[in-house]
């Protein structure tokens, strides 16, 4: 059986460590306190977070003690590392939501509170308190501007012609360093894990312990994910996929990672899931052999959407997705059709129409799935029409009586060009 090192490795989990060879014997020894911040810059996590998570989860089955750190304190400023222009400041009351939601979404992950459980802190309770001149005469003495100016995260900034670095942004290194020895001061905390652009707050961090402290720490850093086209990992073209199910459903969620591609789902399966090794590599296999039943896509999302909303609305969200295109899907809860028909292209139609009666051909071209009534009638002619999954002709008469939940109407044009007539009045 793999140590636990060996399986972070395998996992493509480690990309940079100090002290390598120390750090790699020490992680499979149980005890070990190790954190990761989240800035609550918003009020919920999103699936860019999703590694973290797992990363601390399993350290806490491996036998490590997790700190999660919310950033009620650097939050207010933002971390500059993988960002192109300064963060907007939000105000107190305002992180103060997002800590709030933010800290539930990761209690699903670990288990939090008591002996040994997994601790999870707000740095605000020593930054809102640090005294300007104090932090500068003890802790800004110890950074030099030559080596800061040289990270990776700030020159970044630094040589775009159109981008700036405020003061505010450039502090953000200290004030993290500072967490790292706040820490390993109040529960031993020895070890920092993060993203690869956090490689330089974090060195920075545990060089603070040893000058401050005399003490050692470590630093382990895991490479980004990002999808075979090179893209940030987690965007859509709507923005960021969330955690929140209230920002992003759970059946939108699910789709997201049946949509994987066939190069990227073997790396997800073992970053993003606790599957076992041999699972894994049987669904590489059936990737490899049988591409077009996309059996790793299906395990990918049933996992990742068990962790986050739960088995119970994986489950309806696979559901769904298996009868979306069916008559079965007169049968789905309101809650989970909305979610399926979130992405769905939709034109509203009144009440009253409906209850007169709406012809076919009418309601073909009003979708846009027919461009003229000739056309309608000839989709209707060669039984390619369906309604809420129900293959109708020209004689059809869609009513009241077809509306879903009474909100909806589902039409299809063969097999996969779909629009939703919203009732409305």
């Amino acid at each position: 059986m793999p140590s636990f090192y060996e399986d972070l490795c395998w996992r493509g989990l480690v990309h940079q460590m100090t002290d390598q060879e120390t750090l790699a014997a020490r992680l499979d020894v149980p005890g070990l306190v190790v954190y990761i911040g989240f800035d609550p810059t918003a009020d919920s996590l999103h699936v860019g977070h999703l590694q973290q998570l797992c990363l601390l989860r399993r350290f806490q089955d491996a036998g490590h003690r997790p700190i999660a750190l919310v950033g009620g304190g650097t939050g207010m400023i933002g971390d500059p590392s993988g960002k192109s222009d300064e963060r907007n400041l939000l105000s107190p009351a305002r992180l103060a939501a997002n800590r709030g939601a933010i800290a539930a979404q990761i209690s699903l992950y670990l288990d939090l509170g008591g002996d040994g459980r997994a601790v999870l802190v707000d740095n605000a309770e020593w930054l809102g308190s640090a005294l300007l001149l104090e932090f500068l005469r003890d802790v800004g003495k110890h950074f030099s501007v030559n080596e800061m100016v040289r990270k990776d995260s700030v020159r970044a900034r630094l040589d775009g012609r159109e981008q700036s670095l405020s003061f505010t942004e450039f502090s953000y290194m200290l004030l993290q360093a500072w967490d790292f020895v706040q820490l390993y001061d109040r529960y031993g905390c020895e070890l920092q894990l993060g993203g690869s652009d956090q490689w330089g707050n974090i060195t920075e961090g545990t060089d603070l312990i040893r000058r401050l402290r005399g003490g050692r720490a470590f630093g382990l850093t895991s490479p980004l994910i990002t999808k075979g086209d090179g893209s940030k990992f987690g965007k859509t073209e709507g923005g960021n996929v969330w955690l929140d199910p209230s920002r992003t459903s759970p059946y939108a969620f699910f789709q997201f990672w049946l949509r994987t591609l066939d190069s990227d789902v073997g790396s997800y399966l073992r970053r993003l899931t606790f599957l076992s090794r041999e699972r894994i590599e049987e669904l590489d296999a059936a990737t490899a052999d049988r591409p077009g039943q996309r059996e790793a896509q299906r395990a990918l999302a049933s996992e990742v959407t068990a962790g986050v909303h739960g088995a119970g609305e994986a489950k309806r969200a696979e559901q769904a997705a298996a009868v979306l295109f069916t008559e079965g899907i007169s049968g789905l809860d309101p809650m989970t059709l909305e979610g399926a028909l979130a992405d769905a292209p939709t034109t509203a139609v009144g009440r009253d129409t409906l209850e007169q009666g709406m012809d076919p051909v009418a309601a073909l071209t009003l979708s846009g799935l027919a461009s003229s009534k000739a056309e309608a009638r000839r989709l209707l002619s060669d039984r390619s029409v369906y309604v809420n999954g129900t293959r109708v002709d020209a004689e059809r008469i869609l009513g009241l009586a077809d509306a879903l939940h009474g909100r909806w109407i589902v039409l299809r044009r063969g097999k996969h060009s779909q629009h939703v007539l919203r009732v409305e009045g």
